[in-house]
């Protein structure tokens, strides 16, 4: 059983808006169903990431644009994918990304992948996160540590995705007490591998830690990580209707 800590005793979490963060379909080209289904109106959706060559490419994709556009005219906010590599790769490179993204494709905001964890990342991190506030002062921005970072990480992001990964981890996984201090749509989980009878299981495990944006799918990570998040769930329905109840008929 998950470790709970951000429910105390008598309360309750359930007036929560749960919606769900998608963390990037494959190309247009390869999926193009998997971009329609986001712009149905009424699904619950917090926010859509766009992957279209491990970060912007090198000139505009005239699919990625249409898709792009499309979800905003349906009201969707929309990030673009930039690879942070564990606080590695330089903070020049990291912005040169983000004004690609904003000239190309007018993003709403930035997921900044594989995010360090650790507190000696932080300074690094914090100058990187206000170097794209400067670039758009209003850029929703989520920082994807895929595991619960320092607390210091908090209050540098709209939000942290603190699981990345396989149900057989997060079904078993803990929430560390400084969570408690936040509001659930700080956090973000993302977790493949789900079978469809512990659907339910997990969208509690995502209450009971207070994790408001979710991504729950039955996709596998067999060719890599990314393969998890290239499709829809084969339950895409039900999931919509669970979260979002009656918008996809």
């Amino acid at each position: 059983m998950p470790y709970l800590t951000r429910t105390p005793p008598g309360t309750s979490n359930t007036d929560v808006r749960t919606g769900l963060g998608v963390p990037g379909c494959a190309h247009p080209l390869l999926a193009p169903a998997e971009w329609n289904s986001l712009t149905r109106p009424g699904t619950p959706l917090h926010w859509v990431v766009l992957d279209v060559a491990d970060g912007p490419g090198v000139q505009p994709d005239p699919h990625c644009l249409d898709v792009a556009g499309r979800l905003r005219n349906a009201g969707v906010r929309v990030l673009g994918r930039i690879d942070g590599a564990y606080g590695v790769r330089s903070r020049i490179d990291v912005i040169a990304d983000a004004h690609r993204y904003l000239e190309w494709y007018r993003v709403d905001g930035f997921l900044l992948d594989r995010c360090p964890v650790d507190r000696t990342g932080l300074p690094e991190t914090r100058r990187t996160v206000t170097s794209l506030r400067a670039l758009s002062d209003d850029a929703h921005i989520v920082l994807g540590h895929g595991a619960h970072p320092h607390p210091g990480y908090a209050e540098n992001a709209d939000q942290l995705v603190t699981f990345s990964g396989a149900w057989s981890d997060y079904r078993f996984s803990q929430a560390p007490e400084w969570t408690a201090d936040y509001p659930p749509e700080r956090f973000c989980h993302l977790v493949h591998g789900i079978p469809h009878g512990h659907l339910e299981e997990a969208l509690r495990i995502a209450r009971w830690q207070g994790a408001a944006t979710i991504w729950l799918t039955d996709r596998t990570d067999r060719g890599g990580r990314a393969d998890a998040w290239e499709n829809l769930p084969g339950y895409w329905d039900e999931i919509v209707s669970r979260v979002g109840p009656g918008v996809s008929e």
